[in-house]
């Protein structure tokens, strides 16, 4: 079950006028987090798990670049989707702000609502795409990416949790060990990415799993479960049911009907 609290944003701007009129602007929705600068907000992005950010472009010590890359290219926060406001309306600073990785760019003066509906959008694309990956059974794990070192660690988690699907033990901690990782920033780091719990995304895997064991295989279900790591027949149908709203046995014959 994805979250129902309120996304989390994180602000940054040297401007504490621009930052309190930013947090009256989003507060109704949205829990708002500010920072001041570009080394505030690393910390904070360190230590919280923030939704977006939202940053001034011209700000002294790291810029507002310069925290867009170093959110993009940061293993905890590469998820994060950035927006950059700037004065700055020219074509190479526009470039620059695509080049860094911001997911979009809005020159100064904007629009509140134009930032309203970026900012909505940005989030229910997020949300949308993290669905379809939780209730779809042939949706891949990596559909989830928004960048390279996403990619590069879901596969990886993906490959750990595969290799020991069968193992009814398997966990967060047995992850953390595998991925070389301590237990809260991979948690933090999957809540982040999926909405979900690591222990609820390696049931989805395991879930996954076997919708394609029983297209591509001979194998019957009380032959599937075991080999997903699930102790129980029954639990193992109750669990394919409430994640995808098919019965194992519905799947299979509405996949072999071709639908």
């Amino acid at each position: 079950m994805l979250q129902e609290t309120k996304p989390t944003i994180l602000v940054v701007d040297d401007n504490e006028d621009i930052l309190e009129y930013l947090t009256q602007m989003l507060q109704a929705n949205y829990a708002v987090v500010t920072a001041e600068n570009g080394n505030q907000a690393a910390a904070i992005l360190g230590e919280e798990n923030i939704h977006l950010v939202i940053s001034d472009v011209m700000m002294p010590g790291m810029d507002g670049f310069a925290l867009c890359q170093q959110i993009k290219t940061s293993f905890e926060s590469s998820h994060v989707p950035v927006i950059l406001l700037t004065a700055k309306n020219t074509l190479q600073s526009k470039i620059e702000g695509l080049e860094c990785g911001a997911d979009a760019y809005i020159e100064k003066p904007f629009s509140p609502q134009h930032l309203k509906v970026q900012v909505a959008n940005l989030l229910a694309n997020r949300t949308k795409i993290k669905e379809y990956f939780a209730q779809s059974p042939v949706s891949h794990i990596n559909s989830m990416a928004y960048s390279k070192s996403d990619t590069q660690f879901l596969e990886r988690l993906n490959e750990v949790i595969s290799k020991n699907i069968e193992n009814t033990a398997l966990d967060v901690d047995l992850l953390a060990v595998e991925l070389n990782m301590s237990r809260a920033t991979l948690y933090r780091k999957i809540k982040g990415i999926s909405n979900l719990s690591p222990n609820e995304l390696i049931n989805i895997t395991r879930l996954k799993k076997a919708a394609g064991l029983l297209l591509a295989t001979d194998c019957r279900i009380n032959e599937v479960y075991h080999q997903v790591g699930y102790s129980s027949q029954k639990y193992f149908s109750s669990s394919f049911h409430k994640q995808f709203g098919t019965t194992p046995t519905e799947y299979i014959q509405l996949k072999k009907s071709g639908h």
